[in-house]
């Protein structure tokens, strides 16, 4: 008798307690919400969730829908505040053709000078880019900080993994991030052997911890390599075999990587350390990582980050005030077009206004459903004008965008939402008539066979059902 008078204390208590605390927490969700969330789409959503999903919907808002990253960043000081970052005085070389507004826009919203007296210098696939990626391990005398979403330990992250051990044997400090989930999730091989090799590596975003698994959808995507401050490489390609062409990989994979010198170096040494200071709360500094540079070429260039922190929207924004400079021309390679309707819109009133507007895709992708997503995204562009066209297999993987042959954007960012909102991505503007028309020779080199709006139409109506409830789930492709 007790024990069920108990069990009906306990029952009534709950029935009480239960709709009580379901109301605390939705209301406090919908606090949050309206305070922090800026998309008033995602707002509803987490509002509604909330409230209709007892205690179930605010869990799973407290684990998704929570910016950690933003809190974490700032107390780590991620912000440009330290002594290596530039006087902004000197944000700006004046410019006084239609680039100037654009020059103006990236200024402000990245915080940093274009550099002049650069030289960039276009590398295609592994096969170009890893021997003198790997030359510079070797030559380098004082530091080696290597950024890569995909690490291998396979035959060519073999011969990284080599260079950065001798390279630590030779007294160089070396510093290695490998992205969390890129190079693996439950067990990192290469992180394991970086290890055993005595070379400090960090894994970006990493954690089993189930209230920060939230980070699992957070990724960096950067690929950096800066060899004594002087010289560094970025780009999209990772580090494996498949990007080795000449070797007939299983799963060969087309990429575009960049060798570069002049001043923007110290840009790219300050997003590494940014990074790695974010991982590890170490700091670098001094001449070591920062050392003076001189001027090496004729290339106007400056570096932007984005990443769901204080960064988010800075690659989109530029991109959007690109298009928005552009007269004549607006050529895209990217292996990933998902664009949310901001850029979609931008780049289909260029086309209306009789601006020429190419881009590029994989005429067959890693992912099926991205072919599937971007087939339901792209009819809107093909109707104001635009022509779109598919680069021959093996995949391309390639991240290039030049306006009027006179601007170029190379990175890592692809023009999806994930790489403008999710991951944190580098990129770098090039401001040179001479690169620019290299851009150009390249994304023209890749238009293959034209995708039109009659072949979008003869999909089948089960086909079209998929392509579209595919594209709903854009955010997190």
């Amino acid at each position: 008798m007790i024990g069920q008078e108990l069990i009906s204390h306990l029952e009534a208590i709950g029935a009480v307690l239960g709709p009580l605390l379901h109301i605390v927490l939705a209301g406090g969700v919908t606090l949050h919400v309206l305070e922090r969330k800026r998309d008033v789409a995602a707002s509803i959503a987490w509002i509604g969730l909330a409230w209709l999903s007892p205690i179930i919907g605010s869990a799973l808002y407290l684990l998704f829908g929570v910016n950690r990253v933003q809190r974490r960043a700032f107390r780590a000081g991620r912000r440009h505040s330290a002594d290596w970052v530039d006087d902004p005085a000197t944000f700006l070389n004046p410019r006084h053709d239609h680039f100037a507004p654009l020059e103006r826009a990236i200024g402000f919203l990245t915080g940093r000078p274009s550099r002049l007296g650069n030289s960039v210098t276009m590398l295609r696939n592994g096969d170009e880019a890893y021997p003198p990626m790997l030359e510079a391990i070797a030559s380098a005398r004082v530091s080696v900080a290597l950024s890569s979403y995909i690490f291998d330990p396979d035959e060519a992250g073999g011969k990284f993994i080599a260079a950065l051990t001798a390279a630590k044997a030779r007294g160089v400090a070396i510093r290695v991030i490998v992205d969390g989930i890129g190079s693996g999730y439950w067990y990192s091989p290469v992180y394991q052997r970086l290890v055993e090799a005595g070379i400090p590596v960090a894994r970006f975003m990493h954690t089993l911890v189930p209230w920060r698994m939230a980070f699992l959808n957070l990724r960096s995507h950067k690929k950096i390599l800066v060899a004594d401050g002087t010289r560094a490489f970025i780009g999209g390609i990772n580090i494996s075999a498949a990007n080795v062409l000449a070797a007939n990989p299983k799963h060969p994979v087309r990429d575009m990587h960049f060798d570069v010198t002049g001043p923007v170096v110290a840009q790219i040494t300050e997003a590494f350390a940014t990074d790695w200071h974010f991982c590890t709360g170490e700091r670098l500094g001094g001449p070591a990582w920062f050392p003076a540079l001189v001027e090496t070429g004729t290339a106007a260039a400056r570096i932007i980050t984005s990443g769901p922190d204080q960064d988010v929207y800075k690659i989109e924004f530029a991109m959007l005030q690109a298009i928005g400079c552009a007269q004549r021309s607006i050529k895209i390679l990217t292996p990933y077009f998902l664009p949310d309707e901001r850029l979609m819109s931008a780049l289909v009133l260029a086309a209306m206004a009789g601006v020429t507007v190419d881009v590029v895709i994989p005429e067959c992708c890693d992912h099926p459903w991205m072919d599937w997503a971007m087939r339901a995204h792209i009819a809107p562009l093909l109707r104001a004008g635009a022509r779109v066209w598919r680069a021959p297999v093996p995949f391309e993987h390639s991240k290039l965008f030049v306006v009027d042959d006179g601007w170029s954007l190379i990175g890592s960012a692809n023009w999806d939402l994930r790489s403008l909102r999710l991951n944190f991505e580098i990129n770098m503007e090039v401001c040179c008539p001479q690169f620019g028309a290299q851009v150009t020779e390249a994304i023209a080199q890749r238009q293959a066979n034209p995708l039109t709006l009659a072949e979008l139409a003869e999909r089948s109506p089960p086909e079209r059902l998929r392509d579209s409830a595919v594209r709903l789930l854009l955010p997190y492709l």
